[in-house]
């Protein structure tokens, strides 16, 4: 089973369905199966660009940030060896959460002359693809 937890400030109007969809193609696209839950949040400008900063250093907001809580695709350093996490008790593989600034799809949205779930769907989609460890240049 799937799960896909979607939260949202309640500032902005998301179609829950359709984000839960995004990430379920996704994941059907590349074989994932199984007890597999993946977290979405839509947060607002001020936050993304707190979290963008923190953990990124980049001191601006963003429209994606994903956390995978295992990257398969980081390198490691030859005499530290890669620790993967414990298997939960059960048995749901936890992806990772996937964060979307609504501010930043709306205008992203309105630059492409396109719907704002559109661009959602398209962030969700893209964010999905990089707790899966694929990576674009």
């Amino acid at each position: 089973m799937i799960n896909v937890i979607v939260s949202s400030d309640p500032r902005y109007q998301i179609n829950r369905g359709l984000v839960q969809t995004s990430v379920m193609t996704v994941l059907q696209q590349h074989g994932v199966a199984g007890n597999v839950e993946v977290e979405v949040n839509i947060v607002g400008d001020r936050k993304m660009h707190e979290i963008n900063r923190q953990y990124r250093g980049i001191d601006q907001t963003t429209d994606v940030l994903s956390f995978p809580f295992e990257d398969p695709s980081t390198p490691t350093l030859q005499h530290i060896p890669r620790v993967g996490f414990v298997a939960a008790p059960d048995n749901v593989l936890r992806l990772g959460c996937i964060l979307i600034s609504y501010p930043q799809a709306l205008e992203d949205a309105a630059s492409d002359n396109k719907p704002v779930e559109d661009e959602i769907s398209f962030l969700v989609e893209h964010g999905t693809t990089h707790l899966l460890g694929i990576h674009h240049d």
